[in-house]
C-alpha cells in the first residue's frame, strides 16, 4: 500500500506538506520524550530496589534533567492540539483513564522529588516510595495509552489485556534505560546493582517490543501489507534484524561490564559504561521508526489521516513559525545541560 493513496482528492501545495511537517515535529518530540523522560522514570521504577544510602545518588543522577525532559511532551501533545485538533480530541477522549493517571504519576514524582529533600530524615522513605509509585504508574500508563492506540482504542477484554500487557513492556522498556543510565552515571555498588537491574529488564524490554511488532500487523491489513508484501518486506528487513542485533549487543556489553566488575578491572567499568545505555536508546529509535512506519500516515489507525485532521494551512503557517522558535531554544537549553552536567553523578546536596 501507498502511504499516499490516502491523500484527499485535489489537495496539494500548502495544505498537503504542512500536515507532513506537523507529524514530522510531533513524532520528533514524542521520541525524545521517552527516550529523556524514559530513563528518568526508570530511575524511579529501580528506586524502591536500592539502599537507602545509595537513594541519593540516583536522584543526583537525574536531578538537573528529569524536570526538563518533561517538556518535550508538553510539546508534543501541544503539537496534537493545535495542528490535528479532530485526532487530539479523539485520542485523549479515548484515552482519558490512563491519561488521567499519566498525570497523577508525574504530579505524585514532582511533589516527592521536592519533599524528599525537606523532610526529617525518617520520612524521607516514604517519599522515595511515593517517588517510585508515581514513576510505575505513569510509565505503566503510558504503555497503555500505546497499547490502546495501536489496536484502534479496542475496548474488548483481549484489547485491554493486550494494552495492559504493552504497558508491562514499556515500563520494562524505561526500567532498562534507567538501570543504563545509572551504569553510566554512577561507580561502585550502586553501578553494579544498575547491572543486574539492566540484565533483568531487557528481557521485559525484547517482550514488549515484540509483541508491538506482531500486533501492529495483524489489527490492519493495511499494515499487514505495507510490511509483507514485495518488495518492501526485504527494503525493511533492517529494522527488525538491527533491533536483534542492538539487543544482542546490549548482552554482550553488559556481560563484559559483569566480566569487568568481578575482575575489579575499573578502567574496563569507565570504557564501556556508555554501552548498555546507547544500545537502549537505540532500541528504542528502532521501534519508533518501525511503529510510525506502521500507522504512517494516520493519527488514529485505519481512521483518521494526518491530512483528515489537520487544522487550516493559514493556522499551520502561523504555529510553525512559532514552533521553529521554540523547537531549536528547547534543543539549545537541553544540550547545555547535559553538557555542564556530563560525568558521574556526585553526592546529593541541599543547601
Amino acid at each position: 500500500m501507498n502511504p499516499l493513496e490516502v491523500v484527499p482528492a485535489g489537495l496539494d501545495g500548502a495544505a498537503f506538506w504542512l500536515p507532513l511537517v506537523f507529524v514530522c515535529l510531533m513524532g520528533l518530540s514524542m521520541l525524545l520524550y521517552v527516550i529523556l523522560d524514559g530513563y528518568d522514570l526508570g530511575v524511579g521504577i529501580w528506586l524502591h530496589q536500592a539502599e537507602p544510602a545509595q537513594r541519593d545518588r540516583m536522584i543526583a543522577s537525574i536531578g538537573p534533567f528529569w524536570d526538563a525532559n518533561e517538556t518535550w511532551l508538553v510539546l508534543g501533545v501541544g503539537l496534537l492540539l493545535v495542528a490535528f485538533p479532530l485526532a487530539h480530541g479523539v485520542i485523549l477522549g479515548a484515552l482519558y483513564l490512563p491519561v488521567a493517571l499519566m498525570l497523577a504519576g508525574l504530579i505524585l514524582r514532582g511533589v516527592a522529588f521536592d519533599f524528599r529533600a525537606k523532610v526529617k530524615p525518617e520520612k524521607k522513605a516514604r517519599w522515595d516510595l511515593a517517588f517510585h509509585a508515581g514513576s510505575l504508574l505513569a510509565s505503566l500508563a503510558q504503555g497503555t495509552m500505546l497499547g490502546q492506540l495501536i489496536t484502534g482504542f479496542d475496548a474488548s477484554p483481549a484489547g485491554l489485556l493486550f494494552s495492559v500487557f504493552i504497558g508491562l513492556g514499556l515500563a520494562a522498556g524505561y526500567a532498562l534505560l534507567g538501570a543504563s543510565w545509572l551504569i553510566l552515571k554512577t561507580e561502585g555498588a550502586l553501578q553494579l546493582r544498575a547491572l543486574r537491574w539492566a540484565r533483568l529488564s531487557a528481557w521485559g524490554t525484547g517482550a514488549g517490543i515484540a509483541a508491538v511488532s506482531i500486533a501492529t500487523p495483524m489489527v490492519s491489513p493495511a499494515i499487514f501489507a505495507k510490511w509483507f508484501s514485495l518488495p518492501q518486506f526485504f527494503a525493511l528487513l533492517p529494522i527488525p534484524l538491527a533491533s536483534l542485533a542492538m539487543f544482542v549487543l546490549l548482552q554482550v556489553f553488559l556481560s563484559r561490564l559483569k566480566v569487568d566488575a568481578g575482575s575489579g578491572n575499573a578502567n574496563g567499568l569507565r570504557r564501556w559504561a556508555w554501552g548498555p545505555f546507547a544500545c537502549s536508546v537505540s532500541l528504542f529509535v528502532l521501534a519508533f521508526f518501525g511503529l510510525a512506519y506502521s500507522l504512517f500516515p494516520y493519527l488514529v489507525p485505519d481512521r483518521i489521516t494526518i491530512w483528515n485532521a489537520a487544522a487550516a494551512p493559514e493556522s499551520l503557517m502561523v504555529m510553525l513559525a512559532g514552533a521553529l522558535l521554540v523547537l531549536p531554544a528547547i534543543l539549545g537549553y537541553t544540550a547545555f545541560a547535559y553538557r555542564v552536567f556530563r560525568g558521574k553523578a556526585s553526592d546529593l546536596h541541599y543547601g
